[in-house]
């Protein structure tokens, strides 16, 4: 952790305005990244499947969180899962979890 902030304090120094730190989870490792590079706001990477909540990590000082891929691989987990219920078994029970099309296009007008 030293070495994570001792890093994270250089980019700062280099001019820096939002540290990131990619490998960090625990609310122990994130609060003290936070407060080793205050004021410098940190963004953390929710890539995983994980207790915190938005609330959690705002307070923690966290303040911007990215998603990374995660948001692709979550589809991409659902596709796989239906291609081999249907493959296996051939079941089609699991569309139950899709999005209605109304829905994907009414999210797409905003």
């Amino acid at each position: 952790m030293a070495e994570t902030i001792r890093r994270l304090r250089a980019y700062a120094d280099a001019g820096a305005d939002c540290l990131y730190a990619p490998g960090i989870k625990t609310r122990e490792e994130i609060a003290a990244v936070v407060k080793g590079v205050a004021p410098k706001p940190v963004n953390f990477l929710m890539g995983f499947a994980s207790d915190l909540t938005m609330r959690d990590l705002a307070e923690l000082g966290v303040r911007r969180i990215s998603v990374g891929g995660a948001l692709a691989r979550s589809a991409w987990g659902g596709f796989m899962r239906m291609a081999k219920e249907i493959a296996g078994p051939g079941s089609f029970k699991g569309f139950a979890d899709a999005a209605p099309g109304p829905d994907i296009v009414q999210g797409l007008r905003g």
